[in-house]
């Protein structure tokens, strides 16, 4: 059963499988990651190399010599500096994308297949959080993460050249160099955690406004505009405390290197002058010593780093939650050949936190028509799901002609069974794209047979041919009516070639007559399959072959419809406003 309940939030930072996603993000980058490693290797020894070419520059020309080789080599260092810099945001730009559009592809597919019972992954919103921007964050690592590791190095090659200038220069630095790793340890932590309480109040919403977007007809019809406006942007101070707590963090730790680093420069330049006063060292180390100083213990650049490291992370827990979430798995074998018979051996489906589906055992013999009858909340949709592997159950076997739905592959699968549902949605170009997707393939130019006759079946030709471009009419210029968008559904159904067919609740939205019509399609037309019918009306439940009554979550008894209504006032009960003592014929 691939139950899962939706990531809950969490206040501690990402944990070491977010770290790996990251790194594996970051090593697929390729060619891009290299040319940022090299890249940003030459500018980081260009920047170390910088104030020793400066002084030895400032010393020569102190000396009284013409321009040297070394300020040749202090302009080589910088157009090196320039040149890697410049390669390195065209990589990371490049990185950045392929990342985030892997990521993106790989968070797609569970998202779009995932239809198991109970709770859903994430709402509609918080997964376009996530995909759009957790996977943003996330993608761009490779850049951050070579930027972050080689950070380090302009602090160690500053306490090495001091080393190298006088032994009591960096000795000096390193006196104060622990305040200025505690500083930069405070900030990761705090900005670790609003990172990641931001994404997920981001995902909050997200979620109440696609909310909001899905039932504005609703809203508007209520008069309720402005509660929903106030529902919407109620996380909205949230945001703002957060995204206050990110420029109070980096503005304390800004704050404090404004003291830290004037008082290590100012302790090692104290020493420096020494040295210089004793001839230790020279005018232009001691230019050399400054530079170093500022070098090793500046936090602009590494806190922002920091920061960004931290806002990847918390994307890459957010995608990480989605990614590990529970997902259909397939078999390998193909459905073979048979007449579609239909078998749920000991069905068991919890949803909501209740035993829905319990002990379920039905055979729909190959070819015919079964109706699932049962009051609200008996767990007919989710018997129309089980049947055709929508959803797995928790226990029990369902068999498509003798082999188990989780054996067969995904293609295997998808072509023997069709479905239909109360709310469809269209997809494609045209409204012959949309119909023709049942057949397996995308419509090109004019419908073909197998469109049209499944058209006609579902009393959808008449009022296509009625538009000015008929099959050819986009379907965003189709204003459809609920019961048209039903019937294109159902002609898409009825074009799949498969041998099951599920029609759950697909003719709800449909006035009496066109029901009627196409009903008499299903049960007489389309006997080259099985037909499983979620009815509601007792004139759907007459026409099938075969009615499966639910009751308190098993199937309570199964028969012809007219003997159902004849013995069991209950069964007849379940049918408002049928007559009361007379089957439909």
């Amino acid at each position: 059963m691939t139950t899962s309940r939706p990531p809950r939030s969490v206040s501690r930072g990402p944990d070491r499988a977010a770290d790996r996603l990251l790194l594996r993000t970051a090593r697929e980058g390729g060619l891009s990651t290299v040319v940022l490693l090299v890249t940003a290797i030459v500018s980081t020894a260009g920047q170390i190399s910088f104030p020793a070419l400066l002084g030895k520059a400032l010393d020569s020309a102190l000396a009284g010599g013409r321009p040297s080789g070394w300020t040749a080599a202090c302009a080589a260092a910088v157009a090196a500096m320039v040149l890697a810099d410049a390669l390195f945001e065209r990589a990371g730009g490049i990185a950045a994308a392929r990342g985030t559009a892997r990521l993106r592809r790989s968070m797609l597919p569970p998202l779009l297949t995932w239809t198991a019972t109970g709770h859903p992954r994430t709402t509609a919103g918080d997964s376009v959080s996530r995909l759009v921007g957790a996977t943003g964050e996330a993608g761009g690592v490779a850049a951050v993460l070579v930027r972050a590791v080689l950070s380090v190095v302009p602090a160690v090659g500053s306490v090495v050249a001091l080393w190298l200038i006088d032994p009591w220069l960096a000795g000096t630095f390193l006196l104060g160099f622990p305040a200025v790793v505690l500083l930069l340890r405070t900030f990761t932590r705090r900005i670790s955690d609003v990172s990641t309480r931001y994404l997920e109040t981001q995902g909050r919403l997200a979620t109440a406004l696609l909310e909001a977007l899905a039932g504005r007809r609703t809203i508007a019809a209520a008069g309720t505009t402005e509660d929903e406006v106030r529902r919407v942007l109620r996380v909205l101070p949230e945001l703002g405390r957060l995204g206050r707590g990110t420029w109070r963090a980096q503005t304390q730790v800004a704050g404090r290197s404004a003291v830290i680093t004037p008082l290590l420069e100012i302790g090692v330049l104290s020493v420096a002058g020494f040295a210089l006063a004793a001839g230790r060292i020279t005018v232009g180390e001691m230019l050399a010593a400054a530079q170093y100083v500022a070098i090793g213990s500046g936090l602009g650049m590494t806190t922002m780093l920091l920061g960004r490291l931290a806002r990847a992370r918390a994307g890459a827990e957010r995608v990480r939650e989605f990614l590990e979430q529970p997902v259909m798995e397939y078999g390998d074998r193909s459905p073979g050949r048979g007449p579609g018979r239909l078998e749920l051996r000991g069905v068991r489906v919890a949803a909501g936190g209740r035993t829905v589906l319990d002990g379920v055992d039905l055979t729909v013999p190959g070819g015919t028509c079964l109706a699932v009858v049962g009051r609200s909340g008996s767990g007919k949709s989710l018997l129309a799901a089980v049947a055709g592997r929508l959803a797995d159950p928790d226990a029990g076997t369902v068999l498509l002609d003798g082999v188990p739905l989780r054996r067969l592959g995904r293609p295997g699968l998808r072509a023997a069974v069709g479905h239909a549902f109360a709310r469809p949605v269209l997809f494609g170009g045209t409204l012959g794209d949309a119909i023709a997707r049942g057949t397996g393939r995308a419509a090109s130019g004019a419908p073909d047979g197998r469109t049209v006759r499944a058209a006609r079946a579902a009393d959808v030709d008449g009022f296509v041919r009625r538009l000015p471009e008929g099959y050819r009419t986009p379907l965003r210029d189709a204003a459809l009516s609920g019961g048209e968008v039903q019937r294109v559904g159902l002609a898409r159904a009825f074009a799949h070639s498969g041998r099951l067919l599920v029609l759950d609740d697909a003719t709800s939205s449909l006035d009496t007559v066109t029901e009627h019509r196409i009903g008499t399609v299903v049960t007489e037309g389309l006997r080259d399959r099985t037909r499983i019918v979620v009815a509601h009306r007792a004139a759907t439940a007459a026409r099938a072959d075969t009615v499966a009554w639910l009751d308190g979550g098993r199937v309570r008894r199964v028969g012809p419809h007219r003997e159902l209504w004849r013995t069991e006032p209950e069964y007849r009960r379940v049918f408002r406003g049928a007559a009361a003592g007379k089957a439909p014929s």
